[in-house]
């Protein structure tokens, strides 16, 4: 499957990660599902609501348990979003975030957080700058493969 963006909203969210490192950033990617794979019509930013107590429940893959390698989308603010994005005819067909000063390439942590019908796009930002965009899909075992990613100037008038 493919995941296809328009180049201003994937720089939305290089600038989106650029903002907020050396935190990581998160948001939504809006979209639909068609035959020639998933496509993103809107992004919708979100708060990185990681915190100690969601670090709890997690064992440690090795990273810094804090916002700086790990996020979290609260609860609230997904069913938010689903119901803007349905009510716009779209769904939420993804999640992004990015990874500070470490590649586009999904953690443990990321891979156990994962759930199957979403596309993950991660920004590597090293010392504050985008360098890299990656987006990856779960397979049948539960394993992150590389996604293809198409990078438009435009969306066709009829997806907007």
């Amino acid at each position: 499957m493919t995941l296809t963006l328009t180049r201003d909203r994937l720089q939305a969210i290089s600038t989106h990660a650029e903002r907020t490192y050396p935190e990581e950033c998160c948001g939504l990617l809006l979209g639909r599902l068609e035959t020639e794979g998933k496509v993103v019509l809107d992004i919708h930013p979100t708060e990185n609501a990681w915190n100690v107590h969601i670090s709890e429940d997690l064992v440690d893959d090795s990273l810094p348990l804090t916002k700086t390698h790990r996020y979290w989308i609260a609860p609230e603010e997904m069913l938010t979003a689903m119901r803007e994005a349905r009510g716009r005819g779209l769904d939420i067909i993804g999640i992004y975030h990015s990874h500070t000063d470490n590649p586009a390439v999904p953690s443990e942590c990321d891979r156990r957080l994962a759930w199957p019908q979403y596309s993950y796009l991660i920004v590597s930002v090293h010392q504050g700058k985008t360098v890299d965009a990656k987006t990856w899909t779960l397979d049948n075992h539960h394993q992150f493969q590389a996604e293809s990613m198409n990078v438009t100037d435009m969306m066709r008038m009829c997806d907007r």
